[in-house]
């Protein structure tokens, strides 16, 4: 009679059950995987026949048995290492070596040739996925425990080996539950770059802060050497915590990615993201055959920081649009099509010019008009509407550069943006979103309500410089966040006159 055991494989973001169904029948040895497996998976056949070898069990060639194991559903793909260790478990429990009940445990793992199991992608979302479906038991290697011991409510074994897994089993070497045993890093508030070492440029830090808290979108633009990157790059120094829920999506990204391994560092701060300029689309976006997350997705729930803006293809930028505006992307295939999480904050930075010093008041440009006005125009209007925060960082001054006194750290400013943040999750308490950037239109009239004072202000600048509606309502989101940082509970004028100095002039 079959063996049955349980694996899972990811589509998108979530897991599937799999039936792992392994029978051995009478005749000349071989050994046969169906169920829409790919290569990786084919190839596993030679990793379990060494690693079964080599632990000690018999292996199916030596009892000429014919293997047939099934992949079921058979019209879901499989792909990954993921299936060694189900599959070896189900050649055990079939040729009668283990005689234990495996009906209720999933098994995930890729075996090394000595028997020891080797750390997979997907596997926080296969335990989600195995507590859903009462599944009560799930062994994953030790490289993979951190994200598996995130899901509560089902037990989590870790054996190094094939020989601990089944000690374990059988009962004569139980191994330890690890069940909530997982533990919050100590390195949270341990960031590369901050606020207090950066000379000058106030009002750069102050439109970072103000993206911060509201989740807003910006564009760096000056001189080369004014401190672009380093002022991006200090952004998740003053970025709010992980809330539980925003870590448990990230790292399911990132688990899916086969990003996620104790080993190489596991990490609870929000995303930061910075792909060079030769990206290609499906890397940023994300995609192939069977879609993985790209960068943008990579970045939900933080940073993502594309530093020479002008310089990324037209194809890429334009990519942008979409998420920007709805914080998914949605990837269509022949098969279907999959929508991935993608709410991040866009921080670009860019150079006026090919030469890059168009508008600086120390530096002569050496370019002409029309190669200035090709530079710029590489990035669409779409594209730049947008953005909320447009903000030029000159270059500093010696006497601020030599200074030994340091600037507000950013422990301090990180402090005034939860402050914001608990507004704001306050105020949308019953609202399927949680920070400012993601209002939609009916929000926005609900939230940001003006007096009459701010409302012919606001009308003025909007005729003066001509904006669209888009822009509009990013300027009304911008306040309300400006509002927020003050603990202002109504938009106010200066509110409104700041988030529009942040808006391009022309």
């Amino acid at each position: 009679m079959p063996s049955k055991v349980f694996s899972s494989s990811t589509i998108g973001l979530d897991a599937r059950l799999i039936e792992v169904e392994v029978d051995l029948s009478p005749g000349l040895f071989s050994f046969n995987i169906v169920g829409l497996p790919d290569k990786s998976v084919e190839e596993s056949k030679e990793r379990i026949a060494s690693a079964l070898k080599n632990s000690g069990a018999s292996p199916a060639s030596r009892q000429n048995k014919r293997v047939t194991v099934n992949l079921a559903p058979a019209d879901i793909h499989k792909e990954g290492s993921s299936f060694d260790l189900p599959i070896a478990m189900g050649y055990l429990h079939a040729s009668g070596q283990i005689r234990v009940d495996l009906n209720n445990s999933l098994f995930l793992g890729e075996l090394a040739l000595d028997g020891s199991i080797r750390p997979v992608s997907g596997v926080l979302p296969a335990a989600l996925m195995a507590k859903k479906q009462g599944i009560e038991n799930i062994f994953v290697p030790q490289d993979n425990l951190r994200e598996a011991t995130m899901v509560k409510g089902i037990n989590i074994f870790s054996p190094k080996n094939i020989l601990e897994l089944v000690d374990h089993l059988e009962g004569t070497k139980p191994l330890e539950n690890l069940q909530g045993k997982m533990e919050m890093p100590q390195d949270l508030e341990n960031f590369d770059y901050d606020f207090k070492y950066i000379a000058g440029q106030e009002l750069a830090k102050r439109a970072l802060e103000i993206s911060a808290a509201g989740g807003h979108n910006v564009l760096l633009f000056g001189s080369p050497g004014g401190g672009k990157t380093l002022l991006a790059r200090s952004m998740p120094s003053i970025l709010p915590k992980l809330s539980e829920e925003e870590m448990l999506e990230v790292i399911k990204i990132y688990s899916v990615a086969g990003l996620v391994c104790d080993r190489e560092g596991f990490s609870f701060k929000r995303p930061f993201r910075a792909p060079h300029h030769t990206t290609s689309h499906v890397a940023l976006v994300g995609g192939g055959t069977y879609p993985k997350p790209g960068e943008i997705t990579l970045s939900h729930n933080g940073i993502l920081f594309l530093d020479e803006f002008p310089e990324f293809s037209r194809s890429v930028l334009e990519s942008l649009r979409q998420p920007l505006e709805d914080g998914t992307v949605t990837i269509s295939r022949a098969k279907g099509h999959l929508s991935f999480p993608a709410r991040f904050v866009l921080i670009a930075a860019m150079n006026p010019c090919p030469c890059g010093n168009f508008g600086d008041e120390e530096r002569s440009c050496t370019c002409n008009a029309n190669q200035v006005y090709k530079y710029q125009k590489r990035i669409s209007g779409p594209l730049l509407d947008r953005i909320d925060l447009h903000i030029r960082v000159g270059t500093v001054k010696y006497q601020k550069l030599a200074s030994d006194n340091l600037a507000e750290e950013s422990k301090k400013v990180r402090e005034r943006v939860e402050d914001a943040r608990n507004l704001q999750r306050e105020r949308f308490d019953k609202e399927n979103f949680f920070i400012n950037s993601a209002m939609g239109i009916p929000a926005i009239k609900k939230y940001c309500k003006l007096d009459r004072e701010s409302e012919i202000f606001l009308e003025k600048a909007t005729e003066k410089l001509g904006f669209s509606a888009r822009a509009y309502h990013r300027v009304l989101k911008a306040a309300r966040t400006i509002a927020d940082l003050s603990g202002s509970e109504n938009i106010k004028r200066e509110h409104l006159a700041e988030a529009l100095q942040y808006r391009p002039q022309t």
